[in-house]
């Protein structure tokens, strides 16, 4: 009889008591779980160092990005306050709440917004076409 891939002790000789078990399957799915906890942890603490290496050398000037989503410039950095403006506004978060700085749009972007805007413009909005001609 098994239990668990091990044999039971009843009606065997000294010798099969002192083998080693010849199911490791238990053990093999035991060693995998701990092997896919340890990779999944060492993934996460990195992914931490690396948020708090960049909130550590936010500057006054930087775009970012707030958890909220919130887009503004970094004004201020007073200890764990960073004071952000957005278009006139003003506003204290704490140094936690940074998601991301913003990246600048390359100017190869910008052309193709200004294109899709040219478009956009030249065809009739629903209300220029609602309103009667004269």
């Amino acid at each position: 009889m098994r239990v668990f891939g091990l044999r039971a002790h009843a009606g065997t000789s000294p010798d099969d008591r002192n083998s080693m078990p010849e199911d490791y399957t238990l053990i093999l799915i035991l060693l995998a779980l701990g092997v896919m906890m340890w990779w999944s942890g060492r993934r996460a603490r990195a992914r931490q160092k690396e948020a708090a290496r960049f909130r550590d050398l936010l500057a006054p000037g930087q775009e970012v990005m707030t958890g909220s989503g919130f887009f503004g410039t970094v004004t201020a950095v007073d200890g764990d306050r960073i004071t952000l403006t957005s278009e006139g506004s003003r506003s204290v978060w704490l140094r936690q709440a940074i998601a991301k700085v913003v990246e600048p749009e390359t100017e190869a972007s910008d052309g193709a917004e200004l294109e899709h805007a040219d478009d956009a413009a030249s065809d009739p909005t629903p209300d220029d076409r609602d309103q009667p001609h004269s």
